[in-house]
């Protein structure tokens, strides 16, 4: 059997179809996300560079409080990128596309807006829920503790 046909068997059935449709997108995604990454890093450090020893007080001031911003941006792309290298390994795993709360298959339509999710619409807002309830009361929130939707404790 040639790498070809294995290859068209692979993604022969709908679950597998759908399976490489999504891979794609997330790479597509992490290429898009990189490409941003590498620019915002270039931007930050060329902004550094061109300030330096050339600013009044309030010029380095502003220019710090940009630099922060475009730092905070880059953060937050990086663990974008962070999610989605990890949806990419539960796609390797066969374990991409079900909810690490309920275990029930995450929507389609949710996976398509945030192809890194990793609980369904639900979980997610029962998780968000006692999250910022526990932020509320100042503690840690327990990022695991799980429920079905529906189900009485």
């Amino acid at each position: 059997m040639t790498t070809e046909t294995k290859a068209r068997d692979r993604i022969s059935t709908p679950h597998a179809r759908r399976r490489e449709e999504l891979r794609s997108l997330l790479q597509e995604r992490r290429q898009e996300l990189l490409a941003t990454l590498q620019d915002g890093i270039e931007n930050v450090r060329a902004g550094h560079s061109a300030a330096a020893g050339v600013l009044d007080e309030e010029e380095t001031s502003e220019a710090d409080m940009q630099e922060e911003i475009e730092l905070a941006l880059i953060a937050i792309k990086a663990e974008t990128l962070r999610r989605i290298d990890d949806a990419l390994a539960r796609l390797d795993a066969g374990l991409y596309g079900r909810c690490d709360s309920c275990g029930h298959e995450i929507a389609s339509s949710r996976l398509r807006a945030l192809p890194f999710a990793v609980r369904c619409r639900d979980c997610e807002e029962l998780y968000e829920s006692e999250r910022a309830v526990s932020l509320r009361l100042g503690r840690r929130p327990a990022g695991t503790a799980h429920r079905v939707p529906g189900q009485d404790l």
